[in-house]
């Protein structure tokens, strides 16, 4: 929770998803495991930040979120990222992004974007 000087409550909600994809990254030499078609059970988190509605006493329904997300989760899902236009190289920097540029003029308060390929590597993006 932040609180600003006039009196309000921001808060940041975070809403994560997870979908199974096959990408290859055709920029790296042939020599490199990731040039090779393969698999991720990519994990993407939505973040927003926001005033708490005095009434409802949220930023914002979370069932808002994955609605507005399903969308783009069903393009993404169990396809091949290479073929989805604007993820012709599809980096986790750059599904991070092309997943921004989906979600935010329908969610304006979001603030970040991230995509874990891995358990252990994952990207934040925060828009520009």
């Amino acid at each position: 929770m932040v609180r600003h000087g006039n009196g309000i409550d921001k808060m940041e909600l975070r809403k994560t998803f997870q979908f199974e994809a096959a990408h290859r990254l055709p920029t790296l030499p042939p020599g490199h495991n990731c040039h090779r078609r393969h698999g991720h059970s990519f994990q993407v988190e939505l973040v927003i930040e926001g005033p708490v509605d005095a009434h409802f006493g949220w930023v914002m329904d979370y069932a808002e979120i994955k609605q507005i997300f399903r969308p783009f989760w069903e393009q993404l899902d169990h396809n091949y990222l290479n073929e989805i236009k604007g993820l012709e190289n599809p980096t986790s920097e750059n599904i991070s992004k092309w997943i921004w540029e989906q979600v935010k003029p329908q969610l304006p308060l979001l603030k970040e974007v991230v995509v874990a390929e891995t358990c252990t590597a994952r990207c934040v993006y925060r828009g520009s």
